[in-house]
């Protein structure tokens, strides 16, 4: 190890900027926190040759990906219909097109461009199976020459659990966000979670609303003035305009430009009017996250040195049998999840079939009504067309408020679920508390202690589908036949037919949405459970060793260890005092 000397005569530029993460790196792995000092080194890294992080976030399948594509001139990250994105790509400038890929406990190794998918695409490397630490793809964009880097993240909310913590994960490292919105849903409950997290250290966030092209321009209107309205609301800001746009049709050169000459301009502005502040930004929050993870990991080693080995032993005996005793319920936990889940399903589905028997004989009585007033096109195709036109238009009269009320229930329904299971996590965390084991202080607090999980936000049901009418050349051939006779009757009947079709097919997906909402979230409970059981194990095997190795070297060897602790403390305050005092000279600068 270090001579402690050398930590207190600290030249003041490891005090601060890269220096301060260099030095903080190698403190952490003489404490043996390699995942603080690997972090520590890549901001470092970064910082060093100016380049900022502008991720690319929001809810899986918003088009994130054909996005950053559009936006550098090159296909070089993967798309598809399903969740495709498992970790986060990072796309920055170089002469040519290239890529590589780096393991964990490895160096970094080049691979074709054309093979990016292999390791960031959840069908070739579904949960990060393979390992993969990072990915960069090198693209001669003008837009990234001075720095800027663009980051492709995973979709929140999707099926796959991993592709989230993967986003969630990243969130230390963003410099700036391109958050993607959309019409249907415009703004999840994740979405919505993930945006309030980040914007707690940054300020940059450019709003867009991707796919415009597959939305009417009432539906446009209202997902942009709800997503703005639920924004400033949650964060306590002003939200800048939300930017219409098709990355699709740009990529492909076709279609509306809508606003993406906008995008362009914003991003260069950002870069010109803010790039160097955040490239300085983003070594203050570095450094400020690695003193405060240091600082803990210091505590924890202090303890071990300080307690008796007997006394660390039986809070390690306590923890693991609250370990133990928790992995036991695990499975019944699982059970009262997925009893509840068709509880609420049945709840739904009683729902549903009071709506549609209350409203199948108004619904076809009103259309009855109104076919008096289809005039044009009486017989034949289209008066097909005409009277199908209809059927949605009464349909969509009764489901769309149907659908809201239903929302409102919904949300109140899961909200009473959630809290519950919610209530049995936090026993747990706290019974983890109560055995007092130096470490579990990381381990995290209270789950959702303020929405339960979310529920609020995740019930935005999709509106009516415009379906169209069957169609099939020999029934084409038939209203040809029939239309020149005169006959109107079948295609009455089938409109009707049709109009039964769009309430059970629409009303149908409440419960579809309650079903999909109640797993995903089973999901994530349980895996944040299992995650903090592992932490805690892990912490408790760390404590051992630390007492026992203690206990072995005797009095001196505490008493040199506890002085090497103090020694590294003082150089860790130092840096988050030098921290401080260098944030708020710029901010006086800036303020002149």
């Amino acid at each position: 190890m270090t001579p402690a000397f050398e930590y207190r005569q600290c030249p003041l530029q490891d005090l601060t900027g890269e220096g301060a993460l260099s030095r903080l790196a190698e403190v952490a792995t003489e404490l043996g926190a390699e995942h603080i000092a690997f972090t520590a080194l890549r901001i470092a890294e970064r910082i060093s040759e100016g380049r900022f992080y502008v991720a690319c976030i929001g809810q899986f399948k918003r088009g994130k990906s054909t996005l950053l594509n559009a936006l550098i001139g090159h296909s070089v990250l993967p798309t598809a219909v399903v969740p495709v994105t498992a970790l986060p790509t990072i796309i920055r400038h170089g002469e040519r097109l290239a890529a590589r890929v780096r393991f964990k406990n490895a160096a970094w190794t080049d691979i074709p461009v054309d093979t990016v998918d292999e390791y960031v695409s959840e069908g070739k490397n579904p949960e990060n199976t393979k390992g993969v630490v990072g990915v960069e793809v090198f693209v001669p964009s003008p837009l990234l020459e001075t720095g800027m880097c663009l980051v492709d993240t995973p979709g929140i909310g999707s099926v796959f659990a991993g592709n989230t913590a993967a986003t969630q994960a990243f969130i230390p490292h963003i410099d700036a966000a391109i958050v993607v919105v959309g019409t249907d849903p415009p703004l999840s409950g994740d979405e919505l979670q993930l945006v309030e997290a980040i914007s707690q250290d940054i300020h940059e966030l450019v709003f867009v609303l991707n796919k415009a092209d597959r939305a009417n321009a009432a539906e446009r209107a209202s997902a942009v003035e709800f997503s703005r309205r639920v924004l400033e609301t949650r964060l306590k800001r002003t939200v800048p305009r939300i930017l219409e746009i098709s990355a699709l049709d740009r990529l492909e050169q076709q279609g509306t430009n809508w606003d993406w000459s906008q995008l362009i301009r914003t991003m260069e502005d950002l870069v010109r009017n803010s790039g160097r502040s955040l490239v300085r930004q983003a070594t203050e929050r570095g450094i400020r996250r690695a003193a405060y993870q240091l600082m803990a990991v210091i505590k924890e080693e202090r303890n071990a040195l300080e307690r008796p080995l007997e006394e660390s032993e039986k809070r390690l005996v306590r923890l693991r049998k609250t370990i133990g005793e928790s992995e036991i319920r695990m499975p019944d936990l699982g059970v009262l999840l997925t009893a509840e889940q068709q509880r609420l399903s049945s709840l739904f589905g009683e729902r549903r079939s009071a709506f549609l028997k209350l409203t199948q004989a108004s619904a076809n009585a009103e259309l009855t009504e109104r076919l008096t007033s289809v005039t044009a096109g009486r017989y034949g195709p289209a008066y097909r067309r005409n009277v199908n036109h209809l059927a949605q238009e009464v349909a969509s009269k009764r489901l769309e408020p149907w659908l809201e009320s239903e929302a409102a229930f919904a949300e109140e329904e899961f909200r009473k679920t959630a809290k519950r299971f919610v209530e049995l996590a936090n026993e747990f965390l706290h019974r983890l508390e109560e055995t007092d084991v130096p470490g579990l202080e990381k381990l995290p607090g209270d789950l959702y202690p303020d929405h339960g999980l979310r529920a609020r936000s995740h019930f935005y049901f999709n509106v009516i589908e415009r379906v169209a009418a069957p169609a099939s050349p020999f029934l084409l051939i038939w209203d040809l036949l029939t239309g020149g006779l005169g006959w109107r009757r079948g295609i009455v009947r089938d409109a009707k037919e049709f109009l039964d079709e769009l309430l059970e097919v629409n009303s149908s997906r409440v419960q579809g949405d309650v079903d999909e909402r109640l797993c995903e979230s089973r999901k994530r409970l349980e895996g944040e459970i299992k995650g903090v059981l592992r932490e805690a194990s892990a912490i408790a095997d760390r404590a051992l060793a630390r007492a026992r190795a203690a206990q072995a070297a005797g009095v001196p060897g505490i008493q040199a260890a506890l002085a090497r602790l103090d020694s590294v403390q003082h150089f860790v305050q130092s840096v988050q005092e030098a921290e401080v005092a260098n944030r708020q000279a710029m901010n006086e600068e800036t303020s002149i």
